[in-house]
């Protein structure tokens, strides 16, 4: 393993308000009496826990190919590896107490699940069945985490450094694993897996470049990463090729209204949080 090369205090309570609601959509009613406006709007927003079920359910619906030696063990290495970078992610945020860690610990069991998805459809014995947190079936993975929450607990630069670092390998992998399959179920699944690990690189690396600290690719070329992290994120379900499918619906505008009086019901529309603790209030996949 190379040698790794903090933080902004993300801005959640807003999101974490927000989340504990049904929705944001059509805002606080009538607000205070008119206060509010129309609230947040009519924007319906993105929640990610969905678009990962149509995912799903889209990959359930394609038909079953068969698998090269190849596919299968492809599988069953991310599957370990999206449980690798879930399980490091809570052992930093028991140690840090960093959103970021416990945000996208749980996109990364998102991704887990995607992953299964597959498995069970092609009757694959599922590695880590009955493995706990930190347990791996392959020395590798286990060693590959022992170093990586052992470089983690130095500080919490380095742990930010160590997420950058998995999302740069799961990216690397996962480029490496696409070109190993022509099955479209397996390509839509790594597809989504890889958008979701770049917005997660995003996130670490916006976080070590707000403290004056880029990071320094270790598997991708810098090229490449540095193009990732200076790009927007990305939103929705995304196809066999990597193009977009579904997207955000966004927000409505904001309205002010008047002076005293009840306030009004709840609007329909999608959960929000900051699921990366970067300051943005989304719901990431």
């Amino acid at each position: 393993m190379k040698t790794f090369t903090i933080i902004k205090t993300a801005a959640i309570t807003a999101c974490i308000i927000l989340a504990a609601s049904t929705s944001m959509a059509a805002g606080f009613g009538s607000g205070y009496g008119g206060g509010f406006g129309s609230g947040f709007g009519k924007g319906s927003g993105y929640n990610s826990a969905t678009t990962t079920t149509r995912t799903q359910t889209a990959v359930a619906q394609l038909a079953v190919s068969q698998l090269s030696q190849a596919e299968q063990d492809g599988l069953l290495k991310m599957r370990e590896e999206e449980k690798l970078a879930r399980d490091v992610y809570l052992y930093l945020y028991d140690l840090w107490q960093n959103p970021v860690f416990s945000n996208i610990s749980q996109s990364e069991q998102r991704h887990m699940d995607a992953i299964k998805t597959l498995l069970d459809k092609y009757g694959l014995t599922d590695p880590v069945a009955d493995l706990g947190p930190g347990q791996f079936y392959s020395a590798e993975m286990q060693e590959l985490y022992e170093t990586l929450t052992a470089k983690g607990s130095e500080s919490l630069e380095a742990a930010l450094q160590v997420g950058a670092t998995i999302e740069d390998l799961d990216i690397k992998d996962l480029e490496e694993l696409l070109e190993a399959t022509d099955n479209e179920d397996i390509e839509v699944v790594y597809q989504n897996l890889m958008k979701g690990s770049r917005n997660h690189l995003r996130s670490f690396g916006s976080q070590l470049a707000s403290t004056g600290v880029n990071y320094k690719a270790q598997f991708l070329s810098q090229d490449e990463v540095d193009a990732i992290i200076n790009s927007a994120r990305e939103r929705g379900r995304v196809d066999k090729d990597g193009n977009q499918v579904s997207g955000p619906r966004g927000y409505g505008k904001r309205g002010f209204g008047r002076n005293t009086g009840g306030m009004g019901g709840m609007g329909s529309g999608a959960n929000f949080i900051d699921l990366n603790g970067d300051g943005i209030c989304d719901n990431l996949q």
